[in-house]
């Protein structure tokens, strides 16, 4: 028997009306939440099919229209980012769990082809913590036939602006199914047009999930069509050799085109499809120990490599020794960069010298290397982490409010303070006291000369303090309702310091409250920063261990908080989170 689906709209952050369907479980209590992304170009109709194969009755199903596809709105192919598409992602799943009442943990996922890119990249990103995923297909890489069309594609968008392309994919290219032939090519609902902007980020997107896959940690299903036209399989299977998962299975479906759920013989796919989803719901939820990355694991090991010298022999020695000279000379002209070898690129001078984003230097050569340094893809992220800070703040404050609580803002390392007051200064109540400490006295001297000039004195106050020192911060007053914690942790790589600080902030926290921290699951510079830029710690090189979301999620739910939120950057590089303290 057929299923037949609610249909209705749900509205992202950003006020985008999806489209989306609903087949509710058969039962009271559903047994889980099986949520499906659909392939490019197509819609969720393209899937109601795989809700019947599978005979799941006890299970609740949702499936979407992605923007720019089906009865979505907007321009077809279009969406402002796949960063934007990512969040998405995230907001639907957890919509579908909370609309049918079940937790995180009982959502299963399954994409096929970009909806799978768009779930793996939400997986690597955000760390939920689903039952498992399934990947049909994924497009990690797309065959474009034509010799360099990605280099072609990026040279006219920097000319052209943003434009659209059309799909050279011909319906019997995708599967042998005749039906599903003609219905594609009948449907008045595929977009062939994409975006170029998503066609191109779409390749950046896989490209650092295929190579970062070790930070996934969620079980995974990998379907390889290996018969597909129209995307590679050499990225597919290197996911799946790099997957951090323990639990993890991989099907090559010979013959198969690339629409894997609706090819002629899907009864296979199906099958390993259905046996996956129900051995994941008979175990418990798969949760890696990670809190003793610092010692052991993916990325100490990636740590231990950035901190060893390169051979004298290395090429890529003597070009980033080439790189530092040039900084330290020529590269000088930059206010940026000088500031950056005075204080170190990782101060709290630097980072408020980032944020405020405006080019100087010494002559337009200066002030030309300054707006390169600030446009570095490092910087970015941090000023969006600033604005992912801002809002969740903004959230907190009228969380709390709503609540008739009071609002006490702490954050224990906030260099000059500017990413917290700036974002004070945008609200017309005020928090009844902000209290900003940090390590640094020059950076306790500059923040107050910023609270001045911001007329803030009245709620808010600057102190030195050590943000590792747990009874220090459990003797805070009043007790904060909420603390901040943003870009520190990053700086550290041991385990053992974030818990003493992370158990400050949940002693000096009332239970209720908010504490929100950033993380850094990734990024594309980090052994450049390694080798050519030095830390405010006595001159010596910036060496990080990158934590993958799940593990600072981990140390934070250790500490005695729950996880509400992430938010990311477009490129996945900073995190920013918001969690409530537990009751004691």
């Amino acid at each position: 028997m057929r299923r037949t689906p609610t249909e209705s709209l749900f509205e992202t952050s950003d006020g985008q009306q999806l489209f989306y369907r609903h087949w509710p479980a058969k039962g009271k209590k559903p047994r889980g939440v099986i949520v499906m992304f659909h392939r490019g170009h197509e819609h969720s109709g393209r899937m109601m099919h795989v809700v019947d194969e599978l005979k799941l009755p006890e299970f609740a199903f949702y499936a979407w229209d992605a923007r720019g596809n089906g009865r979505t709105a907007g321009p077809r192919g279009f969406s402002p980012s796949i960063g934007r598409s990512v969040r998405d992602v995230d907001e639907f799943v957890r919509f579908a769990a909370e609309q049918t009442g079940v937790a995180l943990s009982d959502v299963a996922v399954i994409g096929q082809s970009v909806g799978a890119v768009l779930v793996s990249t939400w997986v690597h990103d955000y760390a939920p913590q689903i039952r498992c995923m399934s990947l049909a297909s994924p497009a990690f890489k797309v065959k474009l036939y034509v010799p360099f069309a990605r280099t072609g594609l990026r040279l006219q968008q920097k000319f052209r602006g943003n434009f659209f392309v059309n799909s050279y994919v011909k319906a019997k290219f995708l599967t042998h199914d005749e039906e599903r032939i003609t219905s594609y090519n009948r449907d008045p609902l595929i977009a062939r047009p994409i975006s170029v902007n998503i066609l191109l980020e779409l390749y950046e997107a896989a490209e650092r999930v295929v190579g970062d896959a070790g930070a996934i940690h969620v079980p995974t299903q990998l379907l390889i069509s290996g018969a597909d036209w129209v995307v590679h399989h050499k990225p597919q299977h290197d996911f799946f050799a790099h997957l951090g998962s323990s639990v993890k299975e991989k099907h090559v479906l010979d013959g198969f085109f690339h629409d894997t759920l609706g090819e002629k013989s899907r009864h296979q796919a199906i099958g390993h499809l259905r046996t996956f989803l129900l051995g994941r719901f008979m175990m418990p939820l798969v949760q890696p120990a990670l809190l003793d990355s610092h010692t052991s694991g993916y990325t100490f090991n990636e740590y231990q490599q950035l901190s060893q010298p390169l051979s004298i022999w290395s090429p890529k020695r003597w070009m980033f020794a080439l790189t530092r000279l040039s900084m330290a000379t020529i590269g000088r002209l930059s206010e940026g960069v000088r500031l950056g070898f005075s204080t170190g690129f990782d101060s709290g001078s630097t980072l408020d010298y980032v944020y405020r984003n405006s080019a100087r230097g010494f002559t337009a050569l200066g002030r030309l290397i300054d707006r390169n340094y600030l446009d570095s893809i490092g910087w970015r992220g941090i000023r969006q982490r600033k604005l992912h800070v801002e809002q969740l703040l903004r959230q907190a404050i009228t969380d709390l409010r709503g609540q008739g609580r009071p609002t006490h803002v702490l954050d224990i390392a906030a260099g000059h303070g500017r990413y917290i007051l700036e974002g004070i200064e945008k609200l017309s109540h005020k928090p009844d006291s902000i209290l900003l400490r940090d390590f640094s006295a020059l950076n306790v001297e500059k923040g107050n000369q910023l609270i001045a000039a911001k007329g803030l004195q009245d709620v808010a106050r600057f102190v030195q303090g050590d943000a590792f020192d747990r009874a220090s911060l459990s003797e805070i007053t009043p007790k904060p309702t909420i603390g901040v914690v943003s870009g520190l942790y990053e700086l550290f790589p041991d385990n053992a310091m974030l818990g003493a600080s992370l158990a400050g902030l949940a002693d000096a926290i009332e239970p209720g409250g908010y504490l929100i921290y950033t993380g850094q699951p990734w990024h594309p510079q980090l052994e450049f920063i390694a080798r050519v830029l030095s830390s405010h710690r006595d001159g010596k090189p910036w060496i990080m261990r990158r934590r993958v979301q799940a593990e600072m999620d981990q140390l934070v739910e250790a500490a005695g908080f729950s996880k509400i939120q992430t938010l990311a950057d477009d490129w996945g590089i900073f995190t920013v989170s918001i969690a409530r303290r537990n009751a004691a």
